[in-house]
């Protein structure tokens, strides 16, 4: 049984203190080209989130049974067929969202977030607590994702999800549709983030 400290430290643990955007720094090449658009950065998120929970507790239930000598072949194999599942199901339900994100949702498959949380995570810890580590993970990555995606399309487009909310008619920020505009919001989320763990660090060691 999962006691609920586990459950609120391994949250914790994935949506900020080891976050895996802005604490280890992985997913960033699918975080600068789909944010444009809260919709794609939306369901981008909920393919990450999907996959890397799928993948971390099927990873889990085998771990015993797979080689280790072939374990990464295994599991890229299985975070695979999870991914391209989800690809099937957003082409039948979301076509045209789809179309937009083009090759990026195969390309979760090599998405380091979801082979770092099968190597460091599902290959050691029980499928449930797997299963939630891949959850909160993904979560982790999503929320980044959809703060940068509301920015840019705000000032870019002058929208949210396609509705316009730029009453005041003020003009919009060409860099904010290009890749740029994301990599420039997320080192100042990154630099904010360590700013304020590494304030909090140095106020804890003076406590101490």
């Amino acid at each position: 049984m999962i006691k609920g400290s586990e459950i609120k430290a391994l949250m914790w643990r994935n949506l900020w203190d080891e976050n895996q955007v802005l604490r280890q720094i992985l997913g960033i090449c699918s975080l600068l080209a789909v944010t444009n658009l809260l919709a794609n950065s939306v369901v981008m998120g909920l393919g990450l989130v999907f996959s890397v929970a799928l993948s971390s507790l099927t990873i889990s239930l085998l771990r015993n049974y797979i080689p280790h000598r072939v374990r990464m072949i295994v599991q890229t194999l299985i975070i695979a067929a999870w991914v391209i599942l989800f690809d099937i199901i957003i082409k039948a339900t979301l076509p045209e969202i789809s179309r937009s994100l083009g090759p990026y949702v195969g390309l979760i498959i090599t998405n380091c977030i979801i082979m770092g949380r099968a190597e460091a995570f599902a290959q050691l810890n029980p499928p449930l607590l797997s299963f939630l580590d891949g959850i909160f993970a993904g979560l982790g990555y999503t929320i980044v994702l959809v703060f940068i995606a509301f920015i840019r399309e705000v000032l870019g487009f002058g929208t949210v999800f396609g509705l316009n909310v730029n009453f005041l008619g003020l003009e919009t920020w060409t860099i904010m549709v290009m890749p740029p505009a994301a990599f420039f919001i997320i080192g100042v989320m990154i630099w904010v983030v360590n700013n304020i763990v590494v304030r909090k660090a140095v106020g804890g060691g003076k406590n101490g």
